[in-house]
């Protein structure tokens, strides 16, 4: 790749880390990775009204990360739109940390948003399973390297969208809590 697409490339990513800095649209574009929908669609499952997300749509859509997949027909001649998304999610690596912060922050906050509806749920008679497991590990580079290999290995395995079941809401978090060591730095003796 020339020095000017790749920093086209970098520029594109940059507006959707930032259409992304909102838990609601994170929360919208997983919805559309389930099945296009349309805005009143979405609203029912956001619990808000239909206006209230052609912003935020709009914002996803100039990021490129959702295109219109057709135009619904309604009553009186009149149509919606019918929304899908364009990609699967950004590359970390062309986000700023700065970017990046705000984005996972964002994350966080749509999964926060989708364990208290579960709570809620539960408190309410319905049947939500909710497991939080937070742990700390002493893991090697190997080690690390081997437990992404099994992430991405489970994730494919039970990742196929077109199965039955229940939607279910998967986060694994794997961050460092101090500084690795550098790959040449010298060992003790």
């Amino acid at each position: 790749m020339s020095a000017q697409g790749s920093g086209a490339s970098i520029r594109r990513w940059h507006g959707v880390h930032k259409a992304l800095a909102d838990p609601l649209r994170i929360r919208l574009l997983e919805a559309l990775w389930e099945t296009p929908q349309s805005a009143r669609e979405l609203a029912a499952l956001v619990d808000l009204p239909a206006d209230r997300l052609y912003y935020h749509l709009n914002q996803l859509e100039r990021a490129g990360l959702i295109e219109i997949a057709e135009y619904r027909p309604l009553a009186r001649g009149k149509v919606e739109r019918v929304y899908t998304p364009a990609v699967t999610e950004p590359p970390s690596d062309a986000a700023n940390p700065e970017e990046m912060a705000e984005f996972l922050g964002s994350m966080l906050d749509a999964t926060w948003a989708d364990i208290n509806a579960a709570y809620q749920s539960k408190q309410a008679g319905g049947r939500r399973e909710i497991d939080v497991h937070r742990g700390a590990l002493r893991l090697t580079d190997e080690a690390l390297a081997e437990l992404r290999g099994h992430i991405e290995q489970l994730a494919a395995r039970f990742g196929d969208c077109d199965a039955p079941g229940v939607w279910t809401r998967v986060v694994v978090a794997v961050v460092d809590l101090q500084d690795r060591p550098s790959p040449n730095a010298a060992t003790p003796d």
